[in-house]
């Protein structure tokens, strides 16, 4: 059991979990090349089968399934092994988080197969950025962007099973273990003074007005955060913005709601545009890009959609043009999430068009079917919100200089 005289607020902590019940003899080499590393060892044992008799485990099996609401002695019972994996990885997390709160987590490490990464890789998701994540596992080379999602964990292939000690997996585990240590000693020397940190969403199509934001915020020595809105980039604004990593939020590429609405490939969830509402800092929001929804290649486009306005942006990306009734639901959709805000917020409306193709000419131009996103936002929004309208396309130099201004002036700049 883990005994709070045995660390000092000097201590650096790496917490390590795995299932101790089948990989036991792995984990005690980890835990040696740790411990030869100066830091303090935390052990999480997620292996429902038992543990290992090599070392103590401070938080056995039995209380990672009690911190998720479950009794080990039942899963074993069940013998449901997704169910058990499930658990697990809820437990671990609650216990980490736990952890955090009270200053003991500087690092987190693990490795396994398929079952131990879901469950590392679900504990870690507690852990804010910046505090080294590190997973040695035997689907590193495999598309895990799904279990990962926003947070910055860093995987290494196990190159052979993670089943024994041999020569190759010794290499590996204690390589892995001078990574984690390395990152959690790293010190940042090149940090500048800034007047404040600033989250920008960005699109192709709205390349134009962000680099000029960027540039004009940037010469007032802001740091300039941009996430591109292909779905993972706004669940990571987002996340990040509840860690507290912002100061305030200009976000001019709003198009995943809109793919969230239309089953797109480019959609951030229901909780994109909820952050910084929930956080109260200051936002201004555009609905940029709201004219599209972004699928794969032609051939992918679904069924349902196939008669709509398509445009190939490129062989692998096609966009849809959103239609009035959509717009009337995404303006709705915008201005509620908005209405929740603690901060100020406002929302600035190109009237000459939300992205690059919609300005006059070009493929995606319809003055009417903005005009409908544009009346149900201005329907639908609380008296706090500040609804300003710009003369100008999204991406004249004009629209940019009226965001900046806007965000400023809410930061009281």
């Amino acid at each position: 059991m883990l005994n709070p005289d045995d660390y000092s607020a000097d201590d650096k902590i790496v917490v390590m979990l795995g299932c101790f019940d089948t990989k036991g003899e792995d984990f005690s080499y980890l835990r040696s090349c740790l411990l030869r590393q100066s830091v303090k060892v935390i052990s999480i044992n997620t292996g429902v089968l038992g543990t290992t008799s090599n070392f103590q485990a401070d938080f056995e099996a039995a209380e990672v399934a009690e911190a998720a609401g479950a009794e080990l002695l039942e899963l074993r019972a069940k013998g449901d092994r997704g169910q058990a994996i499930q658990k697990m990885g809820e437990g671990a997390a609650r216990i980490i988080k736990n952890l955090f709160s009270q200053g003991k987590v500087d690092g987190v490490i693990s490795m396994g197969g398929g079952g131990g990464t879901y469950i590392a890789l679900s504990a870690m998701q507690v852990i804010p950025f910046g505090i080294p994540k590190l997973c040695l596992s035997t689907l590193a080379t495999k598309d895990l962007s799904h279990h990962i999602g926003s947070k910055d964990i860093t995987l290494i292939p196990s190159v052979v099973d993670v089943a024994g000690l041999n020569s190759i997996s010794m290499t590996l585990i204690n390589q892995a273990s001078g990574a984690i240590c390395g990152m959690i000693n790293s010190d940042i020397k090149d940090q500048f003074k800034t007047s404040g940190s600033i989250a920008m969403s960005i699109f192709g199509n709205t390349t134009a007005c962000v680099d000029k934001c960027v540039d004009m915020l940037r010469s007032k020595t802001y740091d300039v955060l941009t996430f591109h809105a292909v779905g993972v980039g706004g669940k990571t604004m987002e996340s990040l913005i509840l860690e507290g990593c912002f100061d305030a939020v200009l976000d001019i590429t709003t198009t995943e709601l809109a793919d969230d609405l239309c089953d797109g490939i480019c959609s951030a969830g229901p909780d994109r545009l909820t952050a910084a509402a929930q956080m109260g800092i200051p936002q201004v929001v555009v609905p940029g890009c709201l004219d599209m929804v972004n699928f794969g290649a032609m051939d992918t486009v679904p069924e349902r959609y196939r008669s709509r306005q398509l445009y190939s942006w490129a062989p692998d990306v096609t966009l849809m043009r959103t239609n009035m009734d959509e717009n009337r639901i995404l303006g709705q959709q915008f201005a509620e999430k908005l209405n929740r805000s603690k901060g100020k917020v406002v929302v600035l409306l190109p009237l000459k068009g939300i992205s690059k193709i919609s300005s006059e000419g070009e493929v995606f131009h319809n003055t009417d079917t903005d005009e409908a996103l544009f009346t149900s936002i201005k329907k639908h929004a609380g008296k706090s919100i500040k609804i300003v309208e710009v003369d100008a396309n999204i991406n004249d130099p004009l629209f940019a200089e009226q965001a900046v201004h806007q965000l400023l002036e809410l930061m009281g700049k």
